[in-house]
């Protein structure tokens, strides 16, 4: 599949959100989009918005800022590149045109192959700013950064070093998004963005896309925002295709559960299973090693370069088991994850939300799995307080529950585990299947 055919499928693609919020839905031929761009969507196949671009991609072109708060998977991204897109099109500026600041370096090559997919019959130019390579995109970046591209995506930290450096050009930005601001708060980059604002010029548009919205948000938006619209749609919610069940275990369960799982489930092709630190991403590649498949572990410890190339083995099914901290939770787009698997449940309750997120994506369904020990038991509260649902408890396999020190409080296993994978015993409501026995 060519890279802006994916692309686009990737940023507009989400009806369970477009279900939940409308029945009428606008289409793109409705706004003022240049004939160009609405060719090349159109080409892709495309014809309704989503709600967050229904109603930012209108604030957007009327010139005014925008605080925007929406989940992942809703079409975020589209929404602010498109009416952006078009202006520089239409416009056609001879100096570099938008700053758009990411968290992290994968969020940033994702969202410039998004440009090159959109970008694709109207010659604009974009590139992506992250550290963490071996050093050879610096002269490129610079380059960029001196000379102007129309769109630079970065990460602050890279785009600092090169600012410190003089060269950059930035005295004609028109406009300035901060991409999962929330994200770049959380990492401690507050002090990075206001720096970067002082470089570019005080009347510009400022657009703020956010998946939470926190006080410290607020506060910073009053900073570097000049009476900004707001746009919030509804929040906190894994998708609807998601089947959600949470096992209630010891620790030295979790690993032979983990192998129960995919081995219980050999249609699963691509696992995902997320950790909440670095440490225990490679204890659990140990543990999960296997002759039949591929498991790696990625995490900020390697080069950028060794990150790409396992994310592309796990996009291609070459990896059948990635094991991931919760840089991979947001923004990167991997389609048709059948199974994700908190190894433990985040501190954060918005996490659960984005680390299930990465599957059912674009009206597929899939398998979010949680395991719960003892310590997690309040974390756990706090997420089904989140998104307003208890969440099944499964019973643990009886080879494990018997075998292995017993977990806080689960209960005596209903059936063995079998060759009847989890999707097909029970419903995406944790009911148990009437046609198994």
């Amino acid at each position: 599949m060519p890279l802006y055919r994916y692309t686009f499928f990737t940023i507009f693609a989400n009806s369970h959100h477009r279900l939940k919020y409308y029945c009428t839905l606008m289409i793109f031929d409705d706004l003022d989009l240049s004939p160009e761009l609405l060719e090349s969507i159109d080409y892709m196949g495309f014809r309704e918005t989503t709600p967050i671009q229904e109603k930012a991609i209108p604030v957007i072109m009327s010139g005014r800022d925008l605080i925007a708060c929406a989940q992942t998977g809703t079409g975020k991204t589209a929404a602010y590149l498109l009416p952006i897109m078009n202006q520089i099109s239409e416009n056609r500026p001879s100096h570099t045109h938008t700053l758009i600041l990411v968290p992290t370096r994968e969020l940033a090559l994702q969202i410039d192959q998004q440009i090159q997919g959109l970008a694709y019959t109207l010659n604009i130019t974009s590139l992506a700013v992250y550290g963490g390579g071996d050093g050879s995109g610096w002269d490129q970046e610079k380059a960029a950064l001196s000379k102007g591209a129309d769109i630079i995506v970065a990460t602050p930290g890279r785009l600092i070093s090169h600012l410190n450096q003089g060269y950059v050009k930035f005295n004609q930005i028109e406009v300035l998004v901060l991409d999962e601001a929330d994200r770049m708060l959380d990492i401690g980059f507050y002090d990075d963005i206001m720096r970067i604002t002082s470089y570019v010029p005080r009347k510009r548009q400022t657009l703020m896309f956010s998946a939470t919205m926190p006080p410290n948000i607020r506060s910073m938006s009053k900073h570097i925002m000049k009476n900004p619209a707001e746009i919030s749609l509804e929040m906190s919610k894994p998708p609807e295709g998601v089947i959600q069940a949470v096992y209630l275990l010891s620790d030295n369960q979790k690993l032979p559960l983990i192998n129960s799982l995919i081995a219980d489930n050999p249609d699963y092709h691509s696992i995902l299973i997320f950790s909440s630190t670095k440490k225990k991403v490679s204890e659990i590649v140990r543990g999960l090693r296997s002759k039949r498949y591929l498991v790696e572990g990625i995490s900020s410890d390697l080069e950028q370069k060794e990150r790409e190339d396992m994310l592309v083995r796990f996009r291609s099914r070459k990896t059948r088991v990635l094991v991931a901290t919760d840089v991979l939770s947001r923004g990167i787009d991997i389609k048709d994850i059948n199974l994700v698997i908190n190894f433990d449940a985040p501190s954060d309750a918005e996490d659960y939300v984005h680390r299930v997120g990465r599957t059912a994506r674009a009206e597929t369904t899939g398998v979010a799995v949680t395991l719960v020990n003892r310590a997690d038991m309040t974390k756990m509260q706090r997420i089904e307080k989140l998104i307003g649902n208890r969440i099944y408890n499964r019973p643990l396999p009886a080879f494990i529950a018997e075998n292995h020190a017993s977990g806080p409080g689960h209960r005596p296993p209903l059936t063995k585990s079998g060759k009847h994978g989890f999707k097909k015993r029970f419903d995406k409501n944790g009911r148990r299947q009437k046609t198994i026995t």
